[in-house]
């Protein structure tokens, strides 16, 4: 079975052919223009991740906080990981890099601020 994705790891957008075998599982890949497409055609077809941006409440300002996740978390938990960023309310200062919600969803990545709150 070939399955064709557009590589997102890069500006290119590369199209990439992905050969399964006939329980899914991957074989090869063609079309891909560098090792990121490669990498990635092999993981979206295996364990698909993706790295969630989102906003977050601050506590007595208006503004809210951008955060996003230290790295991609699997695809399957995107969801779970936004309904968890709705609980959260940051308390100010906040710096970039601060840890806002840990571990989230079991996977073992981190919730950062991508900005910083005086």
């Amino acid at each position: 079975m070939i399955r064709t994705l557009t590589c997102i790891g890069c500006p290119m957008g590369c199209a990439i052919e992905v050969e399964l075998d006939e329980a899914g599982n991957f074989v090869d890949s063609k079309g891909w223009s560098c090792m990121i497409g490669k990498r990635y055609a092999q993981e979206e077809v295996t364990a698909p991740v993706r790295t969630v941006t989102a906003l977050v409440e601050v506590t007595d300002r208006p503004e809210p906080l951008s955060v996003k996740t230290a790295n991609p978390i699997p695809k399957g938990k995107i969801f779970d990981c936004l309904a968890e960023l709705k609980k959260v309310k940051v308390q100010a200062p906040c710096a970039i890099g601060d840890v806002v919600l840990a571990d989230v969803c079991g996977t073992g990545i981190n919730v950062i601020a991508t900005k910083n709150i005086p």
